[in-house]
């Protein structure tokens, strides 16, 4: 299983992206699950989910401005507005192997948030 992160990029604060992650390979085995994030110097955060039941659920830092989505190609999806400078991340995906629970994660793409 390969997982691709793009759509990141450069944007004025109050901007708009669209992340995507394709997955890729034996798709079946897995589901995708969320969307992670990674400052310099912070640690790895949760930034969006989808949880056992299929719901959904955000950091409080983005709660309102960003929507996670996912489609049956098992891409998943992270559209972000309102976007503030403290938003500027490394954005990875996060894929859960169904059998094992084991994760599966996607090589990142750069979102910075000009002020």
């Amino acid at each position: 299983v390969q997982l691709q992160a793009s759509g990141g990029g450069l944007v004025q604060a109050g901007g708009s992206l669209r992340l995507s992650c394709e997955a890729s390979g034996r798709i079946a085995i897995i589901i995708p699950m969320g969307w992670y994030r990674q400052a310099p110097g912070n640690q790895r955060e949760l930034v969006a989910t989808f949880t056992s039941l299929g719901s959904t659920e955000y950091a409080d830092t983005v709660k309102g401005r960003f929507t996670i989505s996912r489609d049956t190609a098992k891409n998943l999806y992270l559209q972000m507005n309102s976007l503030k400078p403290e938003d500027t991340a490394v954005y990875y995906c996060k894929a859960v192997r169904i059998a094992t629970g084991n994760d599966y994660w996607g090589r990142g793409t750069q979102v910075t948030v000009s002020s």
